[in-house]
């Protein structure tokens, strides 16, 4: 004979008073930091503190320890004096294409295969990447991430998204190939569109931000305040055009914790195997085809072609038709060919601005398309309208100041 329910409630309260043992609450460390970290009067001075470090210890270990410590040294000093000597006749086409400039006193204005390809792939890209993945890992098993999402969640409401598309964000960072899939913890259609677009054009990866350290380390705030701003205007103006719905958080919160090294060493060499088997090769590719373009007068050809758009609407030198084409294969080859183009510094700004929010590179792009090919048709759209409203606007922007 079944009980009813008065008996079931009376059976369940028997069995909790047997299993169940009660005792006082005792607040640990962890417990307050955790409060802290996700109320937005002491959670944003704690992030802003985090991200401050972040950018610290990135800069100081990529670009001033490893790249300009030893990398730089390396190449200048020993690699291309030792490829320029074994190379021989500086005055064929294929000298041009594999070493580059022969009068060139360091690899990053040679511009050959075997003297900036690696140079930017190996002296430059690679520190950056091995120093924000050990950072971002460390953030994520501690336990950091999922509260700075929890603190972010209020802002990217108001773009349609929630908090915890700053874990793609941060990802796209690093690299956007992961940080596009990582869109696929977002529960909408339009918010993994959303964030698949604003990646693309917005957040510049790992590589990019290496090479921009090295090349425009006084003017790399303003490329990236730029690109902050057009994240937040965007966001908020692909919001109110695309229907859909944008739900709330729901997110596991652990408590803080110490990282596993063991993971964290783990989760380093996969993505940093990722990146050598992916960026690496197309970092070479671009110098290659690059080369070859100007080798055939078609750069040449396109930038007298498009020079008045480049000149009067985006306000940068034609030059940058090169640059532009070699973004498509990568970012960070492209900003690297930038630095050596006569311009002023706020032309030079306008530029990796514009190379940012251009076609994503075209691993991102292939991972693009495997999500649906009508998302990348879409962000393909929103990301040719930006280029030339945003552009234009910076253009305008600095006529406005008088530095344009």
């Amino acid at each position: 004979m079944g009980l009813s329910e008065d008996e079931r409630w009376a059976l369940i309260d028997e069995i909790s008073r047997q299993t169940v043992k009660s005792g006082g609450y005792k607040q640990t460390l962890g417990d307050v930091l955790g409060e802290l970290t996700v109320k937005p009067l002491t959670g944003i001075p704690v992030a802003i503190g985090v991200l401050y470090a972040f950018w610290s210890i990135f800069g100081s270990f990529a670009g001033a320890l490893m790249t300009d410590g030893f990398m730089v040294k390396f190449f200048d000093r020993y690699l291309l004096p030792w490829i320029q000597g074994m190379w021989p006749d500086p005055g064929t086409w294929l000298y041009f294409i594999f070493v580059g400039d022969p009068v060139a006193d360091n690899c990053f204005e040679a511009f050959g295969v075997l003297t900036s390809g690696l140079f930017v792939a190996i002296g430059v890209v690679l520190p950056a990447v091995l120093i924000f993945y050990l950072m971002m890992t460390v953030l994520e098993d501690s336990g950091y991430l999922p509260r700075l999402a929890v603190l972010m969640d209020t802002f990217l409401h108001k773009i349609g998204l929630h908090g915890y598309a700053i874990v793609p964000t941060i990802l796209g960072l690093g690299c956007n190939v992961p940080a596009v899939t990582a869109t696929r913890i977002l529960e909408t259609r339009k918010q993994r569109f959303i964030m698949m677009t604003l990646l693309a054009i917005f957040v510049p990866c790992g590589a990019q931000i290496g090479i921009m350290l090295k090349a425009i380390p006084d003017t790399i705030g303003w490329v990236f305040l730029y690109l902050l701003i057009g994240y937040g205007i965007f966001g908020f103006v692909l919001n109110k055009v695309i229907p859909g719905s944008n739900p709330e958080i729901l997110i596991d919160v652990p408590p803080y914790h110490l990282p596993a090294w063991e993971n964290v060493a783990k989760k380093m060499w996969n993505r940093t195997k990722g990146f050598l088997k992916e960026a690496v090769p197309f970092v070479l590719f671009g110098v290659l085809i690059v080369n070859l373009l100007y080798l055939g007068g078609v750069i040449q050809w396109l930038s007298d072609a498009l020079a008045p758009l480049f000149v009067y609407w985006f306000g940068v030198p034609k030059e940058t038709t090169g640059p532009l084409i070699a973004a498509f294969l990568r970012k960070d080859l492209a900003v690297a060919q930038l630095a050596v183009i006569p311009m002023t510094a706020y032309q030079m700004i306008s530029s990796v601005v514009l190379v940012s929010i251009y076609f994503p590179c075209v691993a991102t792009f292939v991972v693009m398309l495997k999500e649906g090919w009508k998302e990348l048709v879409a962000a393909v759209g929103v990301l040719i309208c930006v280029v030339f409203l945003y552009g234009g606007l910076i253009h305008l922007i600095g006529i406005l100041l008088g530095v344009a």
